[in-house]
C-alpha cells in the first residue's frame, strides 16, 4: 500500500500525535512522517517516558513542526500550550498510548502535557495501545479502555505477535498503513456519502480448469480498492467484494472473499439489495471451462481439449434486480477494452442500465491492468464522454467520486 502519496482526505487537516513510553514510539515516528506526506499538519506531544526511546528531533525532522514536551509546559506561557493545542486539533491520536496513560485518561488524572491536553480536546480521542500481552489481557487495563469507549474514545485494538519481551501474544502497536485507515476512517464518518451503502467490486475471478490451473487474467484489484477507499472517505458504508488479492482491506470496509465468477455473482446478489450504489470494478472471468478435472491434468497424457461456456453477466442480473425492485439507486461499469473503447463502452452502459461507465484502453502504455496507474474515459447516460489524463488509481478513484456525488446530488 502507498502511504507516500497525498490523500484528498488528510490534505491540510491539524492531526495531534500523542507518544507515550514505550518501545513501540519508533513505529509513531513512521506514522507522523507519512502523515506529514500524506498533506496532514502533525503536532506531536511526546511524554517523558517517550523520550527515553525516541528524540523530540526525529519528529521535528519529518514533519518540519515544533515538538512538544512537558519542558514547554513549565515555560513561560506553558498554563496555556495544552488549551492551544486542545482547541486546534480536528483529532487527537495517541500511539502508542501504555497501559500507564491508559488508567491515568479513564480516571481524569492529568500530570504532563500528553494528558492534560487529552483531557482539554473536544475532538474524536484515537488510542492505540501497545504493550505486553500478559498487560494488556489485565482486568484493570480492560477496564479502563471499556470506561474509555463508554466515553465515546475510539480504540484500536493491538495486533497479535512477538513482543520485545520475546512473548507471543496480542499488545503489539499495528502498523502504519491501519493507523493511518483509523485516521481516515474518522475524519470521513460525517462526509457527505454518511447512511449510503457501497457495494464494490474488485480483482480478478480464477475460473479452475484442474486442481492447479485456472482462467484468470493480471487484474491486480488496486482500482477496486481505491474506489472502496474513496468511498470510505466519504462516508459510506462499504461492502468489498474481492477476487484474489493480497491487498490490505481498506479501514471501515467488510470485505467478501470470492474465487469464481459465479461466487462473485452470489456474493453482489446477496448483498445488492441493501445498497445504494454498486460500483462493479472487478474484471470477471466471461468464460469457464465446462468440465474441471479433480486431479491435475498429466501433460503426458496430451495436449486436453477444453470446452468453455459463458459465465454469468453479473451486471445484467442487477439490472433486471433494479428494474423490479429499485435497488441499487446507481449502478457503475468498468469496460476494459482492446479496441474501439468508446463504441464499445457506451453498449454496455446502455444495455445494463448504468448511470456511468469507466472504460479503459487496456493496450495503452502504463494503464491497465497490473500497474499503479490508469487512463480512462467516463461515459455517463446522458452521452457525455470525460477523457482523463494518465492518473494514479487513487486519482482515478477520486475522479469517479466526484462524478457519484453529482448523481447522486450531493457535495463535498
Amino acid at each position: 500500500m502507498n502511504l507516500i502519496q497525498q490523500i484528498p482526505l488528510l490534505h491540510e487537516r491539524r492531526i495531534l500525535l500523542g507518544v507515550s513510553g514505550s518501545i513501540a514510539a519508533y513505529k509513531a515516528a513512521d506514522l507522523a512522517s507519512k502523515l506529514t506526506q500524506a498533506g496532514a499538519l502533525v503536532d506531536v506531544i511526546l511524554s517523558d517516558a517517550a523520550q527515553e526511546f525516541v528524540s523530540p528531533i526525529t519528529f521535528q525532522s519529518v514533519t518540519g513542526r515544533n515538538v512538544y514536551t512537558d519542558v514547554e509546559l513549565w515555560a513561560s506561557e506553558g498554563h496555556i500550550l495544552h488549551v492551544g493545542l486542545a482547541e486546534n486539533a480536528e483529532l487527537f491520536i495517541i500511539a502508542p498510548v501504555t497501559a500507564n496513560t491508559i488508567g491515568k485518561l479513564a480516571h481524569g488524572l492529568a500530570d504532563s502535557l500528553l494528558t492534560l491536553t487529552a483531557l482539554a480536546v473536544k475532538c474524536p480521542l484515537l488510542l492505540a495501545p501497545a504493550m505486553d500481552a500478559h498487560m494488556f489481557e489485565n482486568p484493570a487495563v480492560q477496564d479502563n479502555l471499556a470506561l474509555l469507549r463508554q466515553r465515546g474514545v475510539f480504540v484500536v485494538e493491538p495486533a497479535e505477535g512477538r513482543m520485545a519481551s520475546g512473548l507471543v501474544g496480542k499488545g503489539r502497536l499495528v502498523e502504519t498503513w491501519e493507523l493511518i485507515g483509523h485516521i481516515r476512517r474518522q475524519f470521513g464518518r460525517r462526509g457527505p456519502l454518511a447512511g449510503l451503502l457501497f457495494v464494490v467490486t474488485a480483482g480478478g475471478t480464477q475460473e479452475p480448469i484442474d486442481a492447479v490451473r485456472a482462467i484468470t487474467n493480471r487484474s491486480s484489484g488496486k482500482q477496486g480498492f481505491a474506489l472502496a477507499q474513496a468511498a470510505l472517505d466519504r462516508g459510506a458504508e462499504v461492502v468489498l467484494i474481492a477476487g484474489p488479492s493480497h491487498l490490505q482491506t481498506p479501514i471501515g470496509a467488510k470485505r467478501i472473499d470470492v474465487r469464481t465468477a459465479a461466487e462473485m455473482r452470489d456474493a453482489v446478489l446477496n448483498e445488492v439489495d441493501k445498497a445504494d450504489v454498486l460500483l462493479m470494478a472487478a474484471a470477471v472471468a466471461d468464460f469457464r471451462a465446462t468440465q474441471t478435472s479433480p486431479e491435475k491434468i498429466k501433460r503426458s497424457k496430451g495436449v486436453p481439449q477444453i470446452q468453455l461456456e459463458p459465465t454469468d453477466d453479473i451486471l445484467a442480473l442487477v439490472a433486471n434486480n433494479r428494474r423490479t425492485k429499485g435497488w441499487p439507486r446507481l449502478m457503475i461499469g468498468f469496460a476494459a477494452e482492446s479496441e474501439d473503447l468508446i463504441t464499445n463502452a457506451r453498449a454496455k452502459l446502455l444495455e445494463r442500465d448504468l448511470a456511468l461507465i469507466v472504460a479503459n484502453d487496456i493496450t495503452a502504455h502504463d494503464a491497465g491492468f497490473d500497474v499503479e496507474t490508469n487512463q480512462v474515459t467516463l461515459i455517463d447516460a446522458e452521452g457525455g464522454v470525460q477523457e482523463l489524463p494518465l492518473m494514479t488509481k487513487v486519482e482515478v478513484a477520486e475522479s469517479v467520486f466526484q462524478r457519484i456525488l453529482r448523481l447522486l446530488e450531493l457535495s463535498e
